[in-house]
Formats: C-alpha cells, sequence, structure tokens
C-alpha cells in the first residue's frame, strides 16, 4: 500500500479535520439513551415517595387558651387577632365570636364608640352580640364554645359551633 502525502496537494487544510463537525455515534446514542433512562426512573421513584410521605398540615389547633376570666373587664370586647376570635363580657358571661365576616370573610372591627362589628369590606354591620343588622352578611357572626379549663383559664374550641345564647357565666 502506498503511502499518500497529502501535504502537497493544495487544497488540503491542515486544520480541517480538527474543525469538521462531529458525528452521532452508537456509543453516545446508547449513553444518551441510558441517562434518559436512569433519569425518568429517578424521577418515578421521587415521585412514589414524595406520594407515600404524609402531608403535614402546621395550622394551629382549633383548640386554645385565651387567659383568665378576670382579664377581660366587664363590657369590653377582645380581639386575639392570631386566632381571629373576638371574647366578649357582659352581665350574663364570656362568649367567643369568630371574627371573620359571614359575607366575604374579611375581617370586622369592633368600633367601641358605636358598639358595634363593622366590617370594611362591603358595610356589613353586627350587634355587639354578632347578630346581623346592616350590609349583606347573610347570617350572625359564628359563635364558637367557650369553658373553662382545669387551670382556670379560658378554652376556646373553634371547631365547635354554639348558639346565639350560649355565654359562659363568670
Amino acid at each position: 500500500m502506498a503511502h499518500v502525502d497529502l501535504s502537497s496537494d493544495e487544497n488540503y487544510e491542515r486544520e480541517s479535520l480538527l474543525t469538521h463537525p462531529k458525528t452521532a455515534t452508537r456509543r453516545g446514542l446508547f449513553w444518551s439513551a441510558w441517562l434518559i433512562f436512569w433519569g425518568l426512573v429517578s424521577m418515578w421513584a421521587f415521585a412514589t415517595v414524595r406520594y407515600l410521605i404524609p402531608r403535614v398540615s402546621y395550622e394551629p389547633s382549633d383548640i386554645f387558651k385565651a387567659g383568665r376570666p378576670e382579664d377581660y373587664p366587664m363590657g369590653s370586647v377582645t380581639l386575639i387577632s392570631s386566632r381571629k376570635v373576638w371574647i366578649v363580657r357582659e352581665e350574663k358571661g364570656l362568649y367567643a365570636l369568630i371574627a371573620v365576616c359571614t359575607h366575604l370573610s374579611c375581617q370586622p372591627r369592633w368600633l367601641e364608640k358605636e358598639q358595634i362589628f363593622k366590617c370594611a369590606c362591603h358595610g356589613g354591620q353586627f350587634h355587639k352580640n354578632g347578630v346581623n343588622f346592616a350590609g349583606p352578611p347573610p347570617r350572625p357572626l359564628d359563635r364558637v364554645h367557650i369553658s373553662m379549663s382545669d387551670d382556670g383559664r379560658l378554652l376556646i374550641d373553634k371547631g365547635r359551633k354554639v348558639g346565639i345564647d350560649f355565654t359562659l357565666p363568670a
């Protein structure tokens, strides 16, 4: 076999073989398919493990303690903003109202001068006992169960709705 010297060829460029575009090989195709396969298997495994791990709710409990009855003076309306509950003390006793308007779930404000709850969203108004008397709210503010715990503090259970006449004698 004869040796061919391309250096004397006038069309030959020395760097042309280095800049030639790479072509796909069977080996490259094999490794690409293998990587795609293991990528899909790992995504499937991650989804399966994620499905098996329970989703935990980190919301606070519906039952909480709200201080002692003597912390609430006669005639007071006190907002516990972190729990969205109004604690009202009257001569008959204590009761708790959920501080969420029954129209569109806005938070009503207590107006001490007028002795009413007023929702700023759409003008809903409620008496001190939570009964609606003006605006679009379809029903009174929700009243929740209130009781005394063993240590003498008020125990509020937002999960238990009670009637409009429910009060805790204090």
